[in-house]
């Protein structure tokens, strides 16, 4: 099993840089959960990785309000959630995520995962962002699955490779 990766971005390019790395070994099917403090950084790195993905950003914000947003327009269709204002699960499978988190065609990127950790499918990304001054952040990546896992394993060789070219 692929170790957690363990990345500290010391500013906004560097967290575009993990996001763009992240993007390329990405496809279809597969969930990522986003979880940190208040003001981590998860929608900032939510809306990276679809820049990465040819989505246009000015789209892509936090959807707290409206609790899902669907963007298409790049490489891959991504459903982004956030359910920060949601009760729990019910809740959450009541807007029909399971729609998008069991299919084959859509990246599901989920804020606040940790409040709907139960519906979560079994192989998923964990992304955990943790703030450590006013642009810097602490990336900590581990995968829960196979799939997960071979997107892991690619990003640490992409990371490190990165990593030894500075």
């Amino acid at each position: 099993m692929t170790p957690p990766l363990s990345v500290a971005c010391d500013s906004e390019a560097d967290t575009q840089r993990l996001a763009e790395a992240l993007a390329a070994q990405l496809s279809p099917g597969l969930t990522i959960a986003l979880d940190g403090e208040l003001g981590a950084g998860k929608t900032h790195f939510a809306r990276a990785l679809c820049r990465a993905l040819g989505i246009d950003d000015e789209q892509v914000s936090s959807p707290t309000f409206v609790l899902l947003q669907l963007y298409t327009d790049g490489r891959i269709p991504v459903a982004h959630f956030d359910t920060w204002r949601l009760g729990g699960s019910d809740e959450f499978l009541a807007i029909g995520s399971e729609e998008y988190l069991h299919c084959s065609e859509w990246l599901c990127l989920i804020e606040w995962a940790c409040r709907v950790s139960e519906c979560l499918p079994d192989d998923h990304l964990q992304i955990t962002i943790q703030h450590t001054g006013p642009e810097s952040r602490h990336f900590a990546l581990t995968a829960t699955g196979p799939r997960a896992e071979q997107v892991l394993t690619a990003l640490t060789v992409a990371v490190d490779r990165a990593n030894n070219t500075r």
